[in-house]
């Protein structure tokens, strides 16, 4: 005895024709809806007009907002320039050797730093004077 076995049809998209004409006027207008050519003219008239004012309207937009816009572009300036340079230095780590000599250069120069600038008391105050030096160059001088 073997099972039965039943067809079933599956259903399938049955595309509706849009026949289009072309009035006096040349514009082309679908027939089988119930638009007529006065509304086609009238939104596209209305299309036309957004078309044509669309540069004013973003040379309007671009300038009342240029501040909000110039710092958006700052911080998406800065977050791929981060990225890069991560990028960059994650790629100068994969070559044999590069890594341990910029570890070694900087543990020299911490070395140094320290030596040169942190053990006495002098070169402490040396140092806090070069430091409001720089911090007077990019601030700017202050009066008390």
């Amino acid at each position: 005895m073997e099972p039965e076995v039943k067809e079933m049809e599956t259903p399938t998209a049955v595309e509706t024709p849009t026949k289009i004409k072309m009035d006096e006027a040349g514009t082309l207008a679908p027939v089988s809806s119930g638009v007529s050519s006065e509304q086609w003219r009238e939104i596209a008239d209305k299309t036309y007009t957004v078309l044509s004012t669309l540069p004013e309207l973003l040379g309007k937009f671009f300038s009342e907002q240029r501040k909000p816009l110039v710092v958006a572009g700052l911080i998406f300036g800065s977050i791929v320039s981060v990225k890069l340079t991560l990028a960059l230095l994650g790629a100068i780590n994969e070559v044999p050797l590069l890594e341990p000599t910029f570890e070694l250069i900087g543990l020299g120069y911490s070395v140094w730093f320290i030596y040169r600038y942190l053990l006495k008391a002098s070169n402490r105050s040396e140092l806090g004077e070069e430091f409001n030096k720089l911090k007077d160059q990019v601030v700017g001088h202050v009066n008390k």
